[in-house]
């Protein structure tokens, strides 16, 4: 119970002020990513608020619970299959500064708990990153930055780069690292975007045989998404994509592999709901 009371409060801790909200939302989202060995079934729910402080400084803060289901009835074979239920608790807090006229800089820490069934204290591990955004012209800016994340399944240190174009205020475009995209709006409650992202994430597995394992997921997705304003502060969105280059395995505490389930890749499905105010 001490355990679990000290995770929760580092999770909770920047949400003290959130009766200072400016921005608030709250969204839940299931998913489903499908391969010819294994099928993963996800949901998350999560909340999130931004203030500005001045004219030059800026908060936001998110906190998130995401579930991850694995069915292995397509592979049989296996030889960890009991591991088939794992749970994230992330929260991230994002800074940015505005230091000169085009020039802005933002950083986030984001410690995230990542376990199978039993969480524990070192289960949490700490994310983030720091980036520089400069603007090019009235259309373009450039992001430059470094972070430690998890889009290639274990933590470690990745580059973040960027480019932005505005065509109009309908389109946008971003070209980068890791993730790319293409947003078009037709009007006020209707918004379509193409992306493309490296993404991934590790879970700490309970101990078993005095080894300490983790399960390691990464992938690179291709994905149209729509959202649509139903009503109000009220959105509903939909996911529609192909996971390629998709892994799955476990591996030690070193990184070494010790089982590899080889799940080829696959599409990805999903919808949400979100609240916004």
């Amino acid at each position: 119970m001490i355990v679990r009371f000290l995770i929760c409060s580092l999770f909770s801790v920047s949400f003290l002020s959130v009766k200072a909200q400016e921005n608030f939302a709250a969204y839940a989202n299931i998913k489903i990513e499908s391969t010819n060995k294994i099928n993963f079934n996800g949901t998350d729910i999560g909340i999130s608020y931004q203030k500005n402080l001045g004219t030059k400084y800026k908060i936001a803060n998110t906190l998130e619970y995401s579930n991850l289901k694995v069915n292995y009835e397509l592979n049989p074979f296996d030889f960890y299959q009991d591991q088939d239920k794992f749970n994230q608790i992330q929260n991230k807090f994002e800074f940015s500064q505005q230091i000169a006229e085009k020039t802005k800089w933002q950083f986030s820490i984001i410690p995230t708990a990542n376990f199978e069934q039993n969480l524990d204290l070192s289960d949490v591990t700490v994310l983030g990153n720091i980036t520089i955004e400069q603007q090019l012209n009235s259309k373009s800016n450039i992001v430059i930055g470094a972070g430690r994340t998890s889009i290639f399944g274990a933590p470690k240190l990745t580059p973040i780069v960027a480019l932005d174009y505005r065509f109009s205020d309908k389109t946008n475009l971003r070209i980068g690292f890791p993730d790319s995209k293409i947003t078009y709006s037709n009007n006020v409650r209707n918004e379509f975007k193409l992306t493309n992202s490296f993404n991934g994430n590790f879970y700490h597995l309970d101990a078993s045989e005095n080894i300490e394992k983790k399960a390691i997921l990464s992938q690179m997705t291709t994905a149209f998404e729509y959202e649509r304003n139903v009503s109000g502060n009220c959105f509903l969105n939909f996911k529609a994509g192909y996971d390629f280059n998709k892994k799955y395995k476990l591996t030690d505490n070193s990184n070494h592999t010790i089982y590899d389930y080889s799940t080829g890749n696959g599409y990805i499905l999903g919808i949400g709901i979100k609240y916004k105010q």
